[in-house]
């Protein structure tokens, strides 16, 4: 399973604001050379953009030292991205396909935009109401791959712990990408979702840490503006954390990594500047006592 601190790359497709291809391949080249070798993306990561760039960024770089998830569950056709948040993005936009078809599709897609022979872990993406579909298709072309030895480790990326639970029951995944959901403010998939993956051995690779902002010293929660009961509780977390001399996103980025289940956090940015900071927070040494105080 992946490296504890990994690069989500949605930033890097444009998400909320353009990011040239010289900050995007220095965003890229700092996080390698800071020791991060995981990286996730997927076709709807700026239409296809996240991916270009993160195949062009690591071509040349030894395949065994790093780690790439992407994910299935929707292609691209011609469209305005911008519609769907995306800013300097190819004229393309995604639809929902959890077909079987669909799925090895869209595989077959990302590794040419990766310009890779394979990625290590693909993951269906998002099948909040498509549930049956996801598991009769997407979820069964992946499986096959997997006994083929085109995947190494499959599985689901979301950002609710509900239908996780069910996929952790019906299936046999490898991983879950969790986002949001086991955050400093949101601890839901501590409820059920954690505990039955540590129970199966399933992997979580835990995303959102900041929930999209607000943790971070942002005003957005889960992409909207945060509600003033969400604003509220994060400061009520900065000053828990002001009184042990800690910056509320260091707690933030550290606190999924705490739990057993959890195999590696990763972090969303889109200069040098916020990869080294991301980094650096992740390393430094919090006081129990802290973790203590905000359980």
């Amino acid at each position: 399973m992946p490296g504890r601190l990994g690069l989500g790359t949605a930033p890097l497709g444009g998400l909320y604001d353009a990011v040239d291809d010289d900050t995007a391949y220095a965003t890229l080249d700092r996080a390698w050379s800071l020791g991060l070798r995981t990286f996730d993306t997927a076709p709807l990561y700026g239409s296809g953009l996240s991916e270009r760039r993160l195949g062009a960024a690591l071509r040349g770089r030894p395949r065994g030292e790093f780690t790439v998830s992407t994910k299935v569950g929707r292609l691209l056709h011609p469209g305005d991205s911008r519609r769907a948040g995306w800013h300097g993005a190819p004229p393309l936009e995604a639809y929902f396909d959890f077909s079987y078809d669909a799925a090895l599709r869209s595989l077959d897609e990302s590794l040419e935009r990766l310009g890779l022979d394979r990625v290590d872990i693909a993951l269906v993406h998002d099948p909040d109401d498509h549930y049956d579909e996801a598991l009769a298709g997407a979820y069964r072309a992946l499986a096959g791959l997997r006994d083929e030895g085109v995947v190494r480790a499959i599985g689901v990326g979301m950002n609710q712990t509900e239908l996780l639970c069910r996929f952790a029951r019906d299936a046999d995944p490898d991983c879950f990408l969790v986002a949001g959901r086991y955050s400093l403010l949101d601890r839901s998939a501590a409820d059920e979702l954690l505990p039955l993956c540590e129970e199966r051995g399933i992997a979580v690779i835990a995303g959102g840490v900041f929930n999209s902002g607000v943790l971070a010293d942002g005003d957005t929660y889960d992409y909207s503006p945060a509600a003033p009961a969400v604003l509220e509780r994060a400061a009520e977390l900065r000053a828990i954390c002001a009184r042990w001399n800690v910056p509320l996103a260091a707690a933030a980025v550290q606190f999924p990594s705490r739990h057993p289940a959890v195999a590696c956090v990763l972090v969303g940015c889109r200069s040098p500047k916020e990869v080294e900071e991301d980094a650096r927070i992740f390393d430094l040494e919090l006081p129990e006592a802290l973790w203590q105080e905000l359980a």
